[in-house]
C-alpha cells in the first residue's frame, strides 16, 4: 500500500547505533513498570508481551517484532522519525503499520517525556497488536479517520481512540485491568486507577464521544469495557454515526 502522507516520516531503526546507556535506560524503565503491569494488565496485553519476546535488558528490535506480528494479525511496528500529523498517522493505521519512534528518553527524564518514545510505543502499545480483535478495531479506526476531512468529526471520534487505545480499562475476573498504553506505561496513571482515585464508568459509546480529552493532569474518569468485541462494535457504530452526519 502506497503511503502518500506518511512516506516522508518513514525511517530505518539503526539498531546497532544504540549505546549501552540507552539499553540501560530501557532496562530501568521496564524494571520500574513490570511488577505493577504483571498484576494490573489485562491478559491480552500480557499474552502479547510474551508472544513478542520483549527483552527486559535490551531495546526492542522493530524488525524482529514485525516478523512476529505480521503472520498473526497483519501489523508491523514501523519506525518513524517522530510525531506524525493526523493524515499520516491514520494512513499508517489503515495499512496496519503502527508508527513507532526509535528515540529513547534520556536517563534523567525517566518519569516523563513530552514526546512519544520507543518505550511508550513498544512497551505501551505494541503487545495489544498481537490480539486479533483489538488489531482489527485499530485498523478500522485508522481507515475511517483517514477518510475524514471534517475537523470536528475527527476530534469527536478521536475520543474513542483516547479512551481505549491510550487510556482503556477492561473488567476481567471481577477486577479492573488496564490495556491502554497511557496507563500501561505510566506509574501515576496506573496507580491512580488501582488505588480508587479514578472513577471507572461503564463503556458506552456516546458517553465516550462526549468525554473531554485530558492531557495536562491525571485522569479522574476512565471507561471500562467488558470485552474487546465491545470496542470493535463501537467503532462500527461510530462509523454509522459519522455517515449519518455527512449525509
Amino acid at each position: 500500500m502506497a503511503l502518500e502522507h506518511a512516506a516522508p516520516y518513514l525511517i530505518e531503526q539503526k539498531y546497532g547505533d544504540y549505546t549501552p546507556e540507552q539499553h540501560a535506560t530501557w532496562a530501568e524503565l521496564v524494571r520500574r513498570r513490570r511488577p505493577q503491569i504483571e498484576a494490573a494488565a489485562c491478559r491480552e496485553y500480557l499474552d502479547g508481551y510474551a508472544f513478542l519476546g520483549l527483552e527486559g535488558d535490551r531495546l526492542p528490535n522493530l524488525r524482529k517484532i514485525s516478523a512476529l506480528l505480521k503472520p498473526r494479525t497483519g501489523w508491523s511496528a514501523t519506525p518513524v522519525s517522530g510525531f506524525l500529523p493526523g493524515e499520516a498517522f491514520f494512513e499508517m493505521l489503515a495499512a496496519r503499520m503502527f508508527p513507532t519512534t526509535t528515540y529513547i528518553r534520556p536517563a534523567n527524564s525517566l518519569d516523563y517525556t513530552p514526546e512519544p518514545d520507543i518505550f511508550h510505543d513498544v512497551f505501551g502499545h505494541v503487545p495489544m497488536h498481537a490480539h486479533k480483535v483489538f488489531a482489527d478495531f485499530l485498523q478500522h479506526y485508522g481507515a475511517v479517520c483517514a477518510s475524514l476531512k471534517d475537523h470536528d468529526l475527527l476530534e469527536r471520534i478521536g475520543r474513542l481512540f483516547w479512551y481505549t487505545v491510550e487510556f482503556g480499562l477492561i473488567r476481567q475476573g471481577g477486577e479492573v485491568k488496564v490495556y491502554g498504553s497511557g496507563v500501561i506505561s505510566s506509574q501515576g496513571e496506573c496507580t491512580n486507577v488501582l488505588s480508587g482515585g479514578c472513577e471507572i464508568a461503564d463503556f458506552r459509546l456516546d458517553d465516550v464521544l462526549d468525554a473531554p480529552v485530558i492531557v495536562d493532569h491525571i485522569h479522574k474518569k476512565l471507561f471500562a469495557i467488558e470485552s474487546f468485541d465491545q470496542i470493535y462494535e463501537a467503532m462500527h457504530d461510530a462509523e454509522k454515526q459519522i455517515l449519518e452526519v455527512r449525509h
